[in-house]
């Protein structure tokens, strides 16, 4: 989608996706994103958080679009009860979790060679202490490697690392929540190679 989006250069770098409470969407349709509420965060926004799908001046649209889906349900937290402290706590929690340099501290970074899926999530473990929960894109026809496309940390309430195990009941909805062009995100495989590509082609 990379020219009908103005995308020139997409970060080489893990960026947020989005700070979701398990249940949940859309709890308060009268609650509108307003952007000058963020402005003091702005610069980190647009590093941490930025919107490479729709072209816009601002690039404003993926952040409303996560107020409006995921932050109106967050606020019932005291801690996420301002559109200030959602985008700011997300921001802090990416920062605190800080991914990238985990990866490379454990010697995984994008390359042409694959990896197995155990190793990577093994890594994850032993760095953070809990299992987070790995998507990826499926093969595509005729391949045979799925790639890494998004990891998810889970929080406990007060926002502390917990591992992500499907509760019992939970639905396929937070994985639905992101569509790459057609194809979807799903759990990784563990036996399936595994691709981190520098550049998404």
């Amino acid at each position: 989608q990379m020219s009908a989006n103005d995308c020139q250069d997409p970060p080489d770098y893990w960026t947020i996706h989005g700070l979701w409470p398990d249940k949940n969407e859309e709890c308060n349709r009268t609650w509108h994103f307003n952007v000058t509420e963020i402005k003091d965060l702005m610069s980190d926004m647009r590093h941490s958080w930025p919107d490479v799908l729709h072209s816009s001046l601002n690039r404003t649209q993926f952040w409303k679009h996560e107020w409006d889906k995921h932050g109106t349900c967050a606020a019932t937290l005291q801690i996420l009860n301002s559109q200030k402290k959602y985008f700011g706590k997300a921001l802090e929690l990416y920062h605190r979790v800080d991914l990238n340099s985990c990866l490379l501290k454990a010697g995984i970074k994008p390359s042409s060679s694959y990896y197995q899926m155990t190793a990577i999530k093994e890594a994850l473990t032993r760095f953070y202490g809990v299992t987070p929960k790995i998507q990826c894109l499926p093969p595509e026809e005729g391949e045979k490697a799925q790639t890494i496309g998004q990891i998810e940390f889970c929080f406990t309430k007060e926002l502390q690392l917990r591992n992500c195990t499907a509760l019992k009941g939970e639905s396929n909805a937070m994985q639905a929540d992101l569509k790459l062009g057609t194809e979807e995100l799903s759990v990784c495989s563990d036996t399936l190679p595994t691709y981190y590509p520098s550049q998404v082609q």
